[in-house]
């Protein structure tokens, strides 16, 4: 129905004294926006909904007439932003669906903002003094560059002077797809401008990168090539926000209906769930039953503490997988991505610290700096799933220690200033250097990855293909029948279903540790340190960093229940997880005793005690030599008689490590 202006004022007017006169006389009083609820005007008035959908820009100006006819009392100056939140979801659009049609007409937005500018204030409306007359011309500035008056009434079309404006705070940010509903490879992006309140500080903390929201506004065009004098036929879109709403908690974004809850709560009482998530996880992937497991954990995640002394624990499980090539780590990681219900793929080779964390980026718009955010902040309260994470330069790959267990993303460049929150879970996978894993070269040696990053994962699987017989006979015929049959591996449960149930377990269930988990956890702890430190083996067994995962997956593993303690099973169940990774990557093949050092420096206790020994024994020989040089045939002489057989490698290691120089051919020195 098409209304009158002056029928559209007197509707308003009613409207807002009869209907919505406790929020616009809020707003008056506290001099900042009415903020309506959009039902509340569908209800009242249908007609006036619809107007507002259709003919925005009448729609506002209308208002600011109405508001004129109605008492808010004497503080009130005339101007009153009114913001309408809670738009149905019939006029929410999705970015890549814009078009045309839709230009200059009140829609809503859901997204992820990937960039936000500085604020900078904008000429609203800008007085001009006529240099011969002294006449004053107001003109309202709608336009990128600044507009000044044609001619005066007294015949000037030159001289004018600035002599006053009206500024409006601005903000210019860009918000990309909701990774989950990205239809396309690619995730359509849409620029937003705020003005106003909208750019206050209550307001800021919900324009951050990485933050999930909501936005209503008005879509307009804008020729591309946006500031330049010439306009083109081209038009780009951008939308001039209204309202922002935060879509803080990404899992509850997944609809769960009560048949959808029944379902989940009789999943969670079956006796063999565990059994059923693992088999559910990438089914086309043969064996690695224990990496499933794990991943499994790693998806319903452990608990989060936030302490009041300002120190937080995080309950994210980071996952390396690191293996022989063609064994299928990329296709658990790919199929980890689709499941999750917030995740980002990325690739090592292809990823820079800037494109995992955060860059500062000039925008050209405002021309000022705008924080742009990368994979990893982006997966906030998701997985972000890195593959090749060994092809990373070491530069690139240093910025993922803040992530990993602050969780949180620093920038400072360019007078930008900021802490963006990372909460993000990781699994990675990486190659061996020599295309084969060896379970006798330590992992550090193999991938090349430093102690800092690989200390930080709670778990590191080595993915192995040893020729077995009867693994190799079931290997082929799984793979055989997923040829002939591309159905027949179909997973126990649905992955929509499997996405609710991760949802809704992250969403409602918070276990906390029973005494008898925490004492099975602690003889666990406490036994293998003391048995080692009574066999004086020298190495270490076991870190705090190992306690605390085994505390998120005992809570991840009571999640999968919905029960909201941990009992002594779910403990029982971290603990083989974590022997089974110890046992695989932190035995050392010389002594037979675990250390942690292994896995996370690449240097055994056994090897240090080595290397200390032979350092030793140059120092003697050099003080002995009156050219204070040891020949290296004599020094591999005396090693092999104190034991040390593998001489030769350590000395190796020395020399790159710079412990030690060659100042002539056969002969070397300590520095």
């Amino acid at each position: 129905m098409a209304l009158e202006y002056d029928e559209l004022v007197q509707r308003l007017e009613l409207f807002f004294s009869e209907a919505a006169y406790k929020e616009i006389l809020e707003a008056a009083q506290k001099k900042t926006s009415a903020i309506i609820d959009f039902q509340k005007l569908e209800l009242f008035d249908p007609d006036l909904a619809d107007f507002l959908v259709e003919n925005p820009d009448e729609f506002f100006k209308a208002v600011d007439e109405a508001l004129l006819a109605i008492d808010l009392g004497e503080e009130f100056e005339g101007k009153l932003n009114v913001r309408f939140s809670n738009l149905p979801e019939d006029y929410v659009i999705p970015i890549k669906h814009i078009r045309s049609k839709h230009i200059n007409k009140f829609i809503g937005i859901e997204g992820v903002i990937k960039l936000a500018s500085e604020v900078r204030p904008e000429i609203t409306a800008a007085t001009f003094e006529c240099g011969y007359c002294g006449q004053r011309i107001t003109l309202l500035q709608e336009k990128p560059t600044l507009k000044k008056p044609a001619m005066c009434d007294c015949g000037n079309k030159k001289h004018f002077e600035l002599v006053d404006r009206r500024l409006v705070d601005i903000q210019h940010v860009v918000v990309e797809e909701i990774p989950e509903k990205v239809e396309g490879a690619q995730p359509s992006k849409i620029s937003v401008f705020l003005k106003d309140d909208l750019v206050d500080p209550k307001f800021q903390k919900r324009v951050v990168p990485g933050a999930k929201v909501r936005m209503s506004g008005i879509l307009r065009d804008k020729p591309l090539g946006f500031g330049t004098e010439k306009e083109t036929k081209r038009r780009d879109l951008y939308i001039e926000a209204n309202y922002i709403e935060p879509l803080e908690l990404e899992y509850e974004d997944i609809e769960i209906t009560e048949e959808d809850e029944k379902e989940i709560k009789k999943l969670a009482k079956r006796p063999d769930i565990y059994e059923l998530l693992i088999k559910s996880i990438a089914p086309s992937i043969y064996g690695y039953e224990d990496v499933k497991e794990a991943i499994a954990l790693q998806l319903f995640g452990g608990v989060r503490k936030e302490r009041k002394d300002g120190t937080v624990t995080r309950g994210d499980i980071h996952i390396l997988l690191v293996g022989d090539p063609g064994a299928g780590k990329s296709a658990l990681l790919k199929y980890v991505a689709k499941l999750a219900p917030k995740a980002r793929y990325v690739v090592g080779r292809a990823a820079t610290a800037s494109g995992l964390t955060a860059t500062v980026v000039r925008d050209e718009f405002l021309k000022g700096w705008a924080l742009e955010a990368g994979a990893l902040v982006l997966a906030n309260k998701g997985i972000a799933v890195v593959d090749e994470i060994d092809k990373m330069s070491a530069e690139d790959r240093v910025a993922m220690h803040e992530i990993m267990e602050q969780q949180t993303c620093t920038v400072a460049k360019a007078n930008v200033q900021a802490t963006l929150q990372a909460q993000t879970t990781i699994l990675a996978a990486a190659n061996p250097k020599f295309g084969r894993f060896d379970p006798f070269t330590p992992l550090p040696e193999q991938i090349g990855l430093p102690e800092t990053l690989l200390s930080r994962f709670d778990l590191i699987f080595a993915i192995r293909d040893v020729p077995d017989p009867e693994r190799d006979k079931q290997l082929v015929r799984h793979i055989l029948k997923l040829h002939e049959d591309p159905e027949s591996e179909e997973p126990p449960i649905d992955p929509q279903l499997l996405r609710k149930y991760i949802a809704y377990a992250r969403n409602n269930v918070f276990p906390g540790i029973t005494k008898a988990a925490e004492k099975y956890i602690e003889n666990f702890y406490v036994g293998l340190r003391n048995k080692y430190s009574q066999e004086n083996t020298g190495g270490v067994p076991i870190t705090t960093r190992q306690l605390e995962a085994i505390i998120r997956l005992a809570e991840a593993s009571a999640r999968v229940r919905l029960s909201k303690k941990v009992t002594k099973k779910d403990a029982e169940r971290a603990v083989r997880i974590m022997k089974n990774y110890l046992m695989k990557l932190g035995l050392d093949p010389e002594t037979g005793y675990l250390d942690i050092d292994r896995i996370e420096t690449g240097i055994s206790s056994s090897q240090r005690n080595k290397i200390k020994l032979l350092l030793a024994l140059i120092e003697n020989l050099q003080n002995e030599s009156p050219e204070g040089m040891v020949s290296v045939s004599d020094l591999l002489a005396a090693a092999e008689s104190s034991g040390i057989s593998d001489a030769a490698e350590i000395l190796d290691k020395l020399k790159r490590s710079g412990e030690i120089f060659e100042p002539r051919a056969g002969y070397i020195k300590k520095v």
